[in-house]
């Protein structure tokens, strides 16, 4: 494909997060190098059409597989590498025998919580 400047190519923007119709900006030998969007007018590097990887959290991956498998009782659908968060394990909850029951207690939800902080007050502190 011998590209021009100006063109109309397909890539990924990074500022719509879509395949979107891009124009030609610069070329580094017959190949783009810099594409503009037709539709935000963002300016970026030719990636050839391929989305960035996702980022996946494992602290948020080995949560859902615990709930997942604790609901399901089935192989958790996002595999983590033996990451264990707060002393669990990361084969989820069948170390203590609850995963075999899918319908969970209150209780066994509590255990696997994650604590939260307290929220910030606004404004100033009332004097007494």
């Amino acid at each position: 494909m011998r590209a021009r400047l100006g063109d109309d190519i397909d890539d990924f923007c990074v500022k719509c997060k879509r395949i979107m119709n891009h124009a030609v900006v610069s070329l580094v030998g017959e190949e783009p190098a810099k594409v503009r969007c037709r539709t935000c007018h963002s300016d970026h590097d030719y990636r050839h059409e391929l989305a960035p990887p996702p980022k996946v959290d494992p602290r948020k991956a080995a949560l859902f597989n615990q709930v997942l498998e604790k609901v399901t009782g089935d192989v958790p659908a996002v595999p983590m590498d033996a990451v264990a968060i707060d002393g669990l394990p990361a084969e989820g909850l069948a170390a203590n025998g609850s995963a075999s029951n899918p319908l969970a207690a209150e209780s066994d939800l509590e255990s696997i919580a994650i604590p939260i902080a307290p929220a910030k007050s606004k404004g100033r502190a009332k004097k007494a």
